[in-house]
């Protein structure tokens, strides 16, 4: 008895980011049957025999080349952009900017403290059992993408879904007379064998992951603009008004900038990444009139 008490069952979870290297070549094998599906087997070939047709092949073509393009460059932006972390011997009231004759506990946001990296926590920080260490604005860990979600890269993470989801119906959507041709009479099918498997997989595939998606976008969704991470959706529901909301429109603002034209690519202005301390993941403006 007394060894189990010992027992840490979260190093558990540093087996997640083995499994999450496994969810990367797994996205890699779905890239690479989708890209075959769509551009070697059912619309390039109708682009090379031109005619009518080929007009629609090139729109196709393009947009399926146009959304990988952005699918890979948010992608990449979540893997190795760092979501966030402590600075070493970081302590609130250094970081602290209310009245200088007040404390961080007057104002309701206590120290807080994390006793596995032995340092002080800001606020809406959390330490994740998988990276072993305290994450900025913490949403979850993603074993697909083998890092965690916070602050610093929450936006590409919800573009990674957006681009992934537009890119998955599209797929399913150019694909399916394709589909369609694979429950016909065999004498009618002009494919081999290899070929039909690839479609059908690719075909399956991607919709699964488009009514995935679906679902999770529209949390992620409901989360951003409520200014809400996944691990504060209980702390949220304990309190009468979330001090963290600030409207829809300042909440979107916290988490893609207010320039709207870098809205749609991971990356941000440098005078937002200046001018909005949440982007850094140490401050956050909280409502003068929230109820705990």
């Amino acid at each position: 008895m007394d060894c189990c008490r010992h027992v840490n069952p979260f190093r558990a979870c540093s087996g997640l980011r083995g499994l999450g290297y496994l969810m990367v070549v797994l996205v890699g094998a779905v890239v690479a049957a989708s890209y075959y599906a769509v551009v070697v087997y059912a619309w390039g070939p109708v682009l090379l025999d031109g005619g009518a047709a080929a007009v629609e092949a090139a729109a196709v073509l393009a947009a399926f080349h146009v959304l990988l393009a952005m699918i890979m460059w948010c992608y990449l932006m979540v893997v190795f952009t760092d979501p966030g972390s402590v600075p070493e011997n970081w302590r609130q009231d250094a970081e602290y900017s209310g009245d200088p004759g007040s404390s961080p506990e007057e104002h309701g946001s206590a120290p807080r403290y994390c006793s596995c990296c032995q340092n002080a926590k800001p606020p809406r920080c959390h330490h994740c059992s998988v990276c072993n260490r305290c994450v900025l604005k913490m949403d979850h860990h993603c074993i697909w993408v083998v890092n965690c979600v916070g602050a610093r890269n929450y936006k590409y993470f919800l573009l990674f879904l957006v681009y992934t989801f537009v890119e998955t119906v599209l797929d399913t959507l150019v694909l399916l007379p394709n589909f369609i041709e694979f429950f016909q009479d065999e004498s009618r099918r002009s494919s081999s064998p290899g070929d039909i498997a690839i479609l059908f997989m690719a075909f399956v595939l991607n919709l699964a992951f488009a009514l995935s998606l679906l679902c999770f976008i529209g949390m992620h969704t409901s989360l951003a603009m409520s200014n809400t991470t996944s691990i504060e959706v209980y702390e949220r529901k304990k309190s009468v008004s979330w001090k963290y909301d600030l409207g829809w429109r300042r909440n979107l603002e916290q988490v893609f900038g207010t320039k709207k034209v870098f809205w749609f690519v991971p990356m941000y202005s440098t005078e937002d990444l200046h001018n909005i301390p949440a982007l850094r993941g140490l401050e956050f403006p909280t409502r003068s009139d929230a109820i705990v």
